[in-house]
């Protein structure tokens, strides 16, 4: 199982909407290296939910339930899709500015490559967050 990070900015696309959803597809990506990593992502890995712009926090872990697919927002053949149903809210939600403080953290794609909408995120990372999400 691999795992990803995928941003959303919750005014557009929240958490609860997305809970309530019970599912979604991830459309709308014109980026080469986000559209790469959703062609990477298999059936059943997991992915963090990161709220952009407003909040600015992992909230939530998603599942992807189907693989890549042409994105049905364009005709254009370079662009995919890939659906994700909630897996699991985070007890606490994990602040931009405390993964960026976390040396642990330091190499995370969330700190390097802020603007990429869909990220790989190490095993070790993802331990280290999913530690930083149960509290102090």
């Amino acid at each position: 199982m691999a795992y990803w990070l995928i941003k959303s900015e919750p005014f557009k696309y929240s958490w609860d909407q997305f809970v309530k959803d019970k599912k979604t597809f991830w459309d709308g990506v014109r980026n080469y290296g986000a559209r790469n990593n959703l062609r990477s992502m298999k059936k059943g890995d997991l992915a963090f939910w990161y709220h952009s712009n407003e909040g600015m926090e992992i909230v939530g872990i998603a599942k992807v339930i189907k693989e890549s697919y042409q994105d049905p927002t364009t005709e254009e053949t370079a662009w995919l899709a890939v659906d994700f149903a909630p897996h699991e809210k985070l007890k606490h939600p994990v602040k931009l500015a405390d993964v960026k403080a976390n040396t642990n953290l330091a190499d995370m794609a969330l700190v390097r490559l802020g603007r990429l909408s869909v990220q790989s995120v190490t095993d070790k990372e993802w331990k280290e967050v999913m530690k930083m999400s149960q509290g102090k």
